[in-house]
């Protein structure tokens, strides 16, 4: 038993890091890394959040969100705007350079990450994620 469940572990690991890689590949193209890219993306998908909430979502470290951020400011595609419901919090903002640039890679990594899974038929991969959601994956 032990021995499947780290083949699991082995395997989903090894799935990961190769979409991480592909993901890694595209966004470079366009001058990001793939921390940037996640960044964008979430901002792309979900619209303004706090720094916090971004940094949650890509499952970065505080330190890295930072150096992240300020390259991101530095090149214009993202901006700090003040929160305001809440003067302690900064939200970070999609700036249309941003938008532009997001816009381009976003497509691409969803055909890559849709060719990444064709292996499995569609009842393959709802199963698939049936069983990550009951082991907690949400």
């Amino acid at each position: 038993m032990i021995d499947t469940v780290m083949k699991l572990l082995i395997g989903m690991h090894r799935n990961v890091l190769e979409l991480d890689r592909k993901t890694a590949r595209l966004a470079g193209e366009e001058g990001l890394t793939l921390g940037q890219f996640a960044v964008l993306e979430v901002l792309h998908s979900k619209g303004d959040l706090p720094v916090g909430v971004v940094r949650d979502r890509i499952l970065s470290s505080v330190g890295t969100i930072s150096v992240i951020i300020r390259n991101l400011e530095q090149r214009g595609l993202v901006q700090r705007l003040p929160d305001p419901g809440d003067r302690r919090v900064c939200l970070l903002h999609i700036t249309p350079e941003g938008e532009k640039l997001i816009s381009k890679v976003v497509p691409r990594n969803n055909e890559m990450i849709q060719q990444a899974f064709s292996p499995l038929t569609a009842e393959e991969q709802a199963e698939l994620l049936r069983l990550m959601k009951k082991m907690g994956g949400k």
